[in-house]
């Protein structure tokens, strides 16, 4: 009896320090599929095995919407995860929810790190930081939206395979032309119509979007997508819909499956998609978004992707765990592979100097141009970004009117003159006016 209750009390002992000992968990809620849900895996096992502290648990809830819903449901719930993922267009969503998140600055200071916004890239960071300089989310994979092309499909259709066409004109009639010449089934197609075909669109050719700078300088904004130049622009998709030129993937990245697999010549997707298209071996090149000629355009390009806030409620050795991972994420030999392996930005500005100096974008022709985009020009009020309270319903409105017209239901200016105006009352209902 000796004997056994001495082995029970030593092995509650052990089990005791064992439990003591275990490393806190961090649940990093994340919305990434193929190639980049790879990088997501590689980093989060890096980390873990770079200390024994902290383990940080990812854990995939869906597409980008579906993982904001599924952060605010929890939240509500009171069992939030430390990290979440959330997608460009929920950056306003998440700025409103008071009390809900800590920022990211606050998160890193505690955490015993130096934080310095200067050593982000300044086009990015201000995209997640409040108006007094605050960076509020860790801008995890930044993305600029840029055209790809099919080499082999311009190639048969008579098409310059190393000069991909720059302006949306020659984008339309490179598309008619694959489609006509048999190359392949498809011209064109556009991931995320919203933020490609519409938000960029506008802050690229430095046009306007909404009022108060896009919501940037106020909440109460008036939407003005529906002006003469969107109009035009959307027609020209409307009309390439009717014999297939233009191919709808769907209102996401769905359509990045159409090009990869041969269906369509040209894509217009974030550059964050990069992994999935090098991953299927096709013959591919990269150009800069399309853009309308015209005085000092084309202007910049708009952030996309995603940030990774903290919510609030969470324990002391949670937010010091989530601190030494944002630091392992700014690292600059992490910032400089996931850049190069993901086509996202490099957050940090000593990883951009690095791929710079590896003549990593000599040795892949285009892969510098995302960040050209975005940095070339110093921003307007048109081109500062998108910052609606409820961007996401608004986005929805967008492609349900969108979806109208390309099946033949509605022209281009019905289409956008009732997005804007279902969205003008949404964001009215939003701010409780």
């Amino acid at each position: 009896m000796k004997t056994i209750l001495a082995s029970t009390i030593a092995t509650t002992a052990l089990l005791m320090a064992s439990s003591a000992m275990a490393a806190t968990e961090i649940q990093w809620w994340h919305a990434m599929t193929g190639a980049n849900n790879e990088v997501v895996d590689q980093l989060a096992k890096e980390f873990n095995e770079g200390q024994k502290d902290y383990k940080i648990v990812p854990v995939f809830k869906g597409t980008y919407p579906e993982t904001l819903n599924a952060g605010i449901a929890a939240f509500r719930a009171k069992q939030p995860p430390a990290i979440i993922q959330v997608f460009d267009a929920g950056s306003g969503v998440m700025m409103g929810a008071q009390g809900a998140i800590v920022p990211v600055a606050d998160v890193l200071t505690k955490g015993g790190f130096k934080f310095d916004k200067s050593a982000y890239l300044p086009g990015i960071v201000a995209y997640y930081s409040k108006p007094d300089g605050t960076m509020l989310s860790f801008p995890y994979n930044s993305s600029s939206p840029i055209l790809y092309y099919n080499k082999d499909i311009f190639q048969k259709a008579g098409l310059d395979a190393a000069n991909p066409p720059k302006t949306w004109p020659e984008v339309f009639e490179a598309a008619k032309k694959i489609k006509t010449s048999g190359a392949a089934n498809c011209g064109l197609t556009s991931t995320w119509l919203t933020w490609i075909q519409t938000e960029n669109l506008a802050a690229w050719n430095n046009v306007s979007y909404g009022s108060n700078e896009n919501g940037l300088g106020g909440v109460d904004v008036k939407l003005a997508f529906n002006s003469d130049f969107f109009v035009k622009h959307f027609q020209s998709i409307a009309d390439l819909t009717k014999d297939g030129t233009f191919r709808y993937g769907g209102r996401t990245s769905e359509a990045k499956q159409l090009f990869t697999s041969g269906e369509c010549g040209i894509l217009t997707e974030s550059s964050g998609g990069l992994g999935d298209i090098v991953k299927s071996g096709m013959n591919y090149g990269i150009g800069q978004l399309p853009y309308y000629e015209g005085d000092g355009r084309p202007q910049n390009t708009i952030p996309g992707g995603a940030s990774l806030w903290v919510f609030a409620g969470k324990s002391d050795a949670e937010y010091k765990g989530t601190a030494a991972f944002f630091n392992f994420l700014s690292q600059t030999k992490i910032q400089a592979r996931l850049h190069q392996v993901s086509g996202y930005l490099p957050v940090t500005m000593a990883a951009y100097d690095e791929t710079k100096k590896s003549d990593f974008y000599q040795k892949n022709p285009g892969r510098e141009t995302p960040i050209q985009q975005m940095l070339g020009k110093a921003p307007t009020a048109n081109s500062k970004g998108v910052r609606l309270v409820n961007l996401p319903q608004v986005r929805d409105i967008m492609n349900e009117e969108f979806e109208a017209m390309l099946a033949g239901k509605q022209d281009a200016k019905t289409a956008l003159n009732k997005a804007v105006e279902r969205g003008n009352a949404a964001i009215q209902q939003a701010i409780g006016k």
